[in-house]
């Protein structure tokens, strides 16, 4: 680590501001085509299980549906500090995708895969290819077919009726965008209380210094939730 980094590490464990316990990162299918991406991938997910985060949510947006299920098996692949679940276009609506375990990854190699009875629960999550848009209108649809089975009284829908039919319904903390100040439709209903950062580091020059800095931006931030 270099000495401006550590300086940002120690202002981080010296910080009276709580660290973000849930971390979106938001990226494109072109982020991922730059030379080292992935291995960008693998030491962002360790930095933010080291400062602090509990869970850490990955959103790769698409714009040729065609390449996801490409997306999807690398990064099936990824070198992951925790266990991962990874969903896609032509996952099942239910959310039982395949969960891989990081250390029967290491112990079997990268051929090794296991199927997880609740892969939601898995600390990290990436999504290709699902946008809010199209999460929400499937949690609508379905709420909308449980009223007309008579399943549910549409009088006694809530927030937390919706939240439950999303692919992860967990709400973000922190929400980081490289590259760019958009997050085109990325998880607009479970991000709508999340701090947003925005960096002009590209995902291919994106270092542990970068994740300090949103970190501790968080930390200097007064969260109001709405109010």
């Amino acid at each position: 680590m270099g000495l401006y980094d550590t300086y940002l590490a120690v202002r981080h464990r010296l910080h009276d501001g709580d660290p973000p316990e849930h971390v979106a990162l938001v990226i494109t299918e072109r982020d991922l085509l730059a030379d080292g991406a992935f291995e960008t991938l693998s030491a962002a997910l360790g930095w933010a299980f080291e400062y602090g985060a509990e869970r850490v949510t990955v959103s790769v947006s698409v714009l040729d549906a065609a390449v996801a299920p490409t997306l999807v098996r690398e990064l099936r692949r990824v070198d992951a500090p925790r266990r991962l679940v990874v969903r896609g276009p032509a996952d099942a609506p239910s959310g039982e995708g395949i969960a891989v375990d990081a250390g029967d990854q290491a112990e079997a190699g990268p051929g090794h895969r296991r199927f997880d009875e609740r892969p939601n629960d898995a600390p990290i999550r990436i999504t290709v290819g699902l946008g809010g848009k199209t999460e929400f209108a499937a949690a609508v649809r379905e709420l909308a077919a449980d009223v007309d089975a008579g399943d549910l009284d549409p009088a006694s829908i809530d927030a937390a009726d919706i939240s439950d039919r999303l692919v992860f319904p967990e709400e973000p903390d922190l929400v980081i965008k490289t590259g760019a100040e958009r997050l085109s439709d990325f998880a607009i209903w479970q991000s709508v209380y999340a701090e947003l950062y925005f960096t002009d580091v590209n995902w291919r020059d994106f270092r542990k210094r970068d994740y300090l800095r949103a970190v501790l931006d968080f930390q200097d931030r007064q969260r109001r939730f709405g109010r």
